[in-house]
């Protein structure tokens, strides 16, 4: 599989924020779109048992992964799904929702960039706001509706817009947040 990287954070976004993860980002995507922040260019080929390894090294007791890209579902594999949970990984997904996933994938985050996309519900759906008409997204089947602003550009426009249409709740990049935090300190 083309691994961009294999790293150990706390999520920044959604239902999760503030949980410790292993975060393993897949390289390449079916859209392009203009905000992304993975280098596609930049990847190495790992088997599933060279992630499992890199996950437990870089995780230590962290039991949580975070399947993310690029678009993961492009080339994740029943074989990693059951790899990661013999291995004690609850395991989550950020996916653009234009591919079929495997079955058993612990938590599923929807963040289509397309209005036409495969899967028909998650535990959640996060969009990435630049100020469009969204509401066709909110009777999408899932658990919590999140609106995030587009890399921290639009944080006003975003939190105005939930506040008039509560069915959302904002997700802010809070590891983008922290990482300017924790820099100033350096």
């Amino acid at each position: 599989m083309r691994i961009n990287e294999i790293f150990y954070s706390l999520q920044g976004e959604g239902r999760w924020t503030g949980t410790p993860m292993v975060f393993i980002r897949f390289s390449g995507c079916n859209l392009k779109c203009s905000f992304c922040d993975t280098d596609h260019s930049k990847h190495i080929e790992l088997s599933v048992g060279e992630i499992i390894n890199e996950a437990r090294k870089i995780g230590g007791e962290c039991h949580r992964v975070c399947l993310t890209g690029g678009e993961p579902s492009l080339q994740i594999s029943e074989k990693l799904i059951a790899a990661l949970h013999e291995n004690g990984y609850k395991i989550h997904i950020e996916t653009n929702g234009t591919t079929d996933l495997p079955a058993g994938i612990d938590w599923i985050t929807v963040s289509p960039k397309t209005e036409h996309i495969a899967l028909k519900e998650a535990d959640e759906l996060k969009l990435v706001y630049q100020g469009e008409d969204v509401s066709e997204w909110e009777s999408f089947p899932a658990s919590c509706h999140y609106l995030q602003p587009c890399s921290c550009q639009n944080t006003k426009e975003t939190t105005e817009y939930v506040l008039a249409h509560p069915k959302w709740q904002l997700s802010l990049q809070t590891h983008k947040y922290l990482e300017t935090f924790i820099s100033s300190f350096r």
